[in-house]
């Protein structure tokens, strides 16, 4: 890794040093051009710079009047008309603009140089989110480009109080990594701490926010996720409101909030654009599909093959009559088929979409169908198998999706091994582990665990907005009150 070597006097070793560093590569355009009594080089990387600025900069090259003694001055005059620029004093310095989309103008006969801001690189327009659909509400989402997604949601939250933090993580790739939070809102102890865990990062390259989520997360070795992440600018700015901290990695549309709570997971930000009674309706309807999603498969394998009397006559009698001729046991079943489905999944995620979506239907139908004729399976296995697929779907985390989806094979297991009273022991220690857990010091259940009444406005049961008055105490723990109680006007009779 090339050194933070001071600048020399003379043009053409410093030319000569750059074309080593960087291994003489193709991009790395160095143009020397007469700048008044003296000799002057550009240098910028193409494809990261803008060459129509750079070409105007070059058209307006001062004359051979201009004396010697005033050239730096007058380079630094004319790079402010390339945007914001700085006097460097170092190779290290040269390198890390020009890799950066800046351009670097140095003068023979003088040991400074002036690093001018021309990125210029083509990134992807602003488009509507793939991960986060919503019916109602803005259809914009995040890009690959920081400086893009840091615009996004100051539209979002015009107030000097938002501040950012830029920080480059990567030993190679140099990756620039931002946190935002609202300065009054915001835990103080919090932000110290993602500082903290982000300077702590030692690695060589960063490409996607899932490389600091890993490093920075609370518990290592849990399934459930305790750092969250979005794609949509309103989604993080209401967890800004909250007094949560965002962080913002070049190269990725996902930005990570921290801290995150359980009852994140299963909150959209369409909740808080429709009315109040239809969000919890639709909340309702998600923790119904989480039980669904990990307790289906086992109950059903629980119940048939140790509990048969808890069933009515009527369906244990059409239940054995579909099992008559099937070889494996219900756990066995249970677990061809959510395999199977498994596959399938992952095949149409990975496969091209219009392909994808085809082999995930006619795969799933044919299959299923051709697995009840051969007697593979029974019928109600498949219905049951099919119901728990959609119910994951429902989640709205995927993270937390996929956790779900690890642990229902385990309590499939206990289920086989004791019937209903292995997956409430199951439960029991799921809850537990859940209520241990911590997201940067804060509890990962609450406000269910530690019980905190005034937070209870925004879990299962979303409460109208004027009803809203303050935010999560155990998150923000400062300005708690975020708004005066306002009910709307009665009618006039």
């Amino acid at each position: 890794m090339p050194q933070a070597e001071p600048i020399k006097v003379k043009l053409q070793p410093n030319i000569d040093k750059i074309r080593k560093d960087l291994g003489n590569s193709d991009d790395i355009v160095i143009r020397e051009i007469a700048f008044g009594v003296a000799r002057a080089a550009i240098i910028y990387t193409d494809g990261l710079a803008d060459k129509k600025m750079i070409t105007d900069f070059i058209l307006e090259t001062p004359d051979q009047t201009t004396e010697r003694d005033n050239l730096l001055e007058a380079l630094k005059e004319l790079a402010q008309k390339l945007g914001d620029y700085k006097e460097i004093t170092n190779f290290q310095e040269i390198y890390s603009s020009i890799l950066s989309g800046g351009t670097v103008l140095l003068l023979d006969g003088c040991s400074r140089g002036v690093s001018a801001s021309t990125q210029g690189w083509k990134d992807r327009s602003i488009s509507e989110p793939i991960s986060q659909v919503v019916v109602r509400g803005p259809q914009e989402g995040f890009t690959e480009t920081l400086r893009t997604n840091t615009s996004m949601i100051r539209r979002k939250i015009k107030n000097p109080n938002l501040w950012v933090e830029t920080r480059q993580i990567g030993k190679v790739t140099k990756t620039d990594v931002a946190i935002m939070y609202i300065n009054g809102i915001v835990n103080g102890k919090v932000v110290k701490e993602v500082r903290k865990r982000l300077d702590k990062i030692n690695i060589d390259g960063i490409l996607e926010s899932g490389y600091i989520e890993e490093l920075i997360q609370d518990e290592t070795y849990s399934p459930f996720p305790t750092v969250n992440n979005s794609e949509r600018p309103d989604s993080v700015a209401a967890a800004l409101l909250e007094g949560r901290v965002a962080i913002l990695v070049d190269g990725t549309p996902f930005v990570l909030i921290v801290p995150t709570l359980f009852i994140s997971f299963f909150q959209t930000a369409e909740d808080y654009y429709q009315r109040a009674d239809i969000s919890t309706l639709l909340r309702m309807i998600r923790f119904i599909s989480l039980f669904i999603a990990m307790v289906g498969p086992a109950l059903y394998i629980g119940i048939t093959t140790f509990h048969q009397e808890l069933l009515p006559t009527q369906l244990l009698i059409s239940l054995a009559a579909q099992r008559e001729g099937v070889p494996f046991p219900a756990f066995i079943e249970a677990l061809l088929m959510e395999i199977t489905f498994e596959i399938l999944r992952e095949a149409g995620i990975r496969m091209p979409r219009p392909i994808g979506q085809a082999v995930s239907i006619v795969g799933t139908l044919v299959i299923g169908q051709a697995a009840v004729e051969a007697g593979i399976v029974s019928a109600s296995m498949v219905i049951v198998v099919a119901i728990t697929a959609i119910s994951s779907f429902v989640i709205t985390g995927y993270s937390m999706a996929i956790s779900v989806r690890m642990l229902r094979f385990v309590i499939m297991g206990l289920a086989a091994a004791f019937g209903v009273f292995g997956i409430v022991v199951a439960l029991i220690a799921l809850v537990m582990h859940l209520c241990s857990l911590r997201s940067f010091g804060v509890p990962y259940m609450s406000p269910f665990a530690p019980f905190i009444p005034d937070d209870h406005k925004d879990t299962i049961f979303r409460l109208p907005h004027w009803a809203m008055t303050s935010r999560p105490r155990l998150i923000s723990q400062r300005n708690i009150i975020r708004e005066q109680m306002s009910r709307p006007a009665k009618p006039q009779k």
